[in-house]
């Protein structure tokens, strides 16, 4: 029995990202349902705001440019956990090369 992912998003209290932590929460347990073991919210400081996946980091907002938007951040979960799994609409706005439409 293999363990199922557990994705951590780490927020920054001080700059109040606590709803965005929350809603990014949201998305992913909505899309990814009970392909996912955890989805954990963990507080920080210092502007911090990343996003990880059974430990491996898949979104830092300093390193990534700023926060995803739900499209981008379901398809780089998807990448990790699921990478032939179809997402439907989010999918839908990019070419098969990667390029957006």
């Amino acid at each position: 029995m293999s363990t199922k992912p557990i994705i951590r998003i780490t927020y920054c209290t001080q700059c109040q990202w606590l709803l965005r932590a929350g809603w990014m929460a949201q998305e992913l347990l909505s899309t990814f349902a009970t392909d996912l073991g955890e989805v954990v919210l963990v507080p920080g400081t210092g502007g911090i705001f990343i996003i990880t996946c059974n430990e491996e980091l898949i979104w830092d907002r300093k390193r990534d440019g700023g926060f995803p938007d739900a499209a981008k951040l379901k398809q780089v979960v998807r990448d990790v956990i699921d990478p032939e799994r179809d997402l439907g609409h989010s999918d839908r706005h990019r070419r098969k090369g990667g390029d957006e439409v």
